[in-house]
């Protein structure tokens, strides 16, 4: 499906596949009512059962910051080239995947990079998004260096949400794990433009890696505390190949857990929606919440919902991915807005992906799959 082909040769190859699935019931066919209504779209159930709610866009794959877990400076440097304007989706493009992908059953979608704040039009994609039907949540991701200008405009764009990369309020260690890119201060005006923007509840993500930041947890933890800001804490990952991931880097979250409970007695609270990644906690005397990703020692595959659209308009249908579909390739070879459709729901339909209830903790550093850089699926 990534080769190059006419329109109306692909359309035909994906219409048998379309039609044996529904056959199967693995896809609830449309009415005629419900073909024209975006407002009530098809279910997509891939091959473990697991619905289309997500689609995450990377708007661009450049970044501000270097963190060595996600692009180190000694492979991202100032001859490194990214991909140039032409090789991007327009925006055009991206609300084409989008629409089809709303039409699909997705709901949500989060906007990440790169950093998407380095977008200097991103207002206007936002806006764009927000009017789709069936979208209830619109969200970016940043690492909030340069959300304090621009928040209050975000949230008039029609912006929801914002979650923030933030690994310490340590500058020191801030400075280390932003690759000696980030200004702290910046990034705490941000999340206070955030807030009073309305972009709530903003949400703080921590990697948390063993013998780097892990000491510095509980006073980040002190600092939103008896706020409306939701701190998670996230299993260091081996999305990518260049991290240098091994499991000893790992703090596991039942650890984190044992240490935050040690201080702030905690108590557990359920999902907001199906297919959460973060198990979310409350402080019992009433300081807020915090969550815990723990993509490596509790996986969470059997609920994902995710699929994930990169700034080259690659469609990828998981995070830990080697391989993804261009659906660049078709946007601008003709393909109508039913063949985009048809496109991605037969992606979904044959999605079997689970690899990290696949992977085993302790043999995944000889793990062998080369897999896509994060900083080009946003996480």
């Amino acid at each position: 499906m990534n080769e190059l082909i006419k329109p109306r040769q692909r359309r035909l190859n994906l219409l048998g596949t379309l039609v044996h699935l529904m056959h199967n019931g693995r896809m609830k066919p449309q009415t005629d009512s419900e073909s024209s209504n975006a407002a009530n779209p098809q279910t997509v159930i891939d091959a473990l059962g697991r619905p289309l709610h997500d689609l995450r866009v990377s708007v661009l794959d450049q970044c501000n910051f270097r963190c060595p877990y996600c692009m180190p400076v000694a492979k991202y440097h100032s001859d490194y080239e990214f991909l140039k304007k032409q090789q991007r989706l327009t925006y055009d493009e991206i609300m084409r995947v989008a629409t089809a992908a709303s039409e699909l059953g997705v709901s949500k979608i989060r906007l990440t990079g790169g950093e998407p704040l380095l977008d200097k039009n991103i207002g206007e994609l936002i806006q764009r998004l927000g009017l789709l039907p069936g979208i209830s949540d619109l969200a970016l991701t940043t690492n909030g260096m340069l959300l304090a200008p621009i928040a209050a405009k975000l949230a008039s764009a029609g912006l929801h949400r914002v979650t923030v990369s933030l690994d310490s309020l340590d500058e020191t260690v801030f400075r280390t794990m932003s690759g000696g890119r980030g200004e702290l201060g910046k990034v705490l005006d941000g999340i206070k433009a955030a807030e009073d923007a309305g972009l709530g509840p903003v949400k703080i993500n921590v990697v948390v890696q063993k013998g780097v930041n892990d000491h510095t947890v509980l006073d980040l933890l002190q600092h939103f505390r008896g706020t409306q800001t939701i701190v998670r804490l996230i299993e260091f990952m081996d999305v990518g190949n260049r991290n240098g991931w091994r499991m000893d880097q790992v703090v596991p979250s039942r650890e984190l857990l044992t240490r935050v409970q040690a201080r702030w007695p905690l108590e557990a609270v359920g999902q907001n929606y199906p297919g959460e990644v973060a198990r979310r906690y409350r402080y019992e005397d009433g300081g807020g919440e915090i969550g815990f990703i723990s993509s490596v020692t509790e996986p969470f595959c059997g609920n994902c919902s995710r699929a994930r659209l990169s700034a080259d308009g690659m469609l990828y249908t998981c995070l830990f991915a080697n391989q993804g579909t261009d659906l660049r390739a078709s946007l601008r070879s003709g393909a109508d807005d039913g063949e985009i459709r048809d496109i991605l729901s037969s992606i979904w339909l044959q999605r079997a992906d689970r690899y990290s209830e696949l992977r085993r903790p302790g043999l995944a550093e000889h793990h062998v799959l080369r897999k896509v850089e994060m900083y080009r699926i946003g996480g």
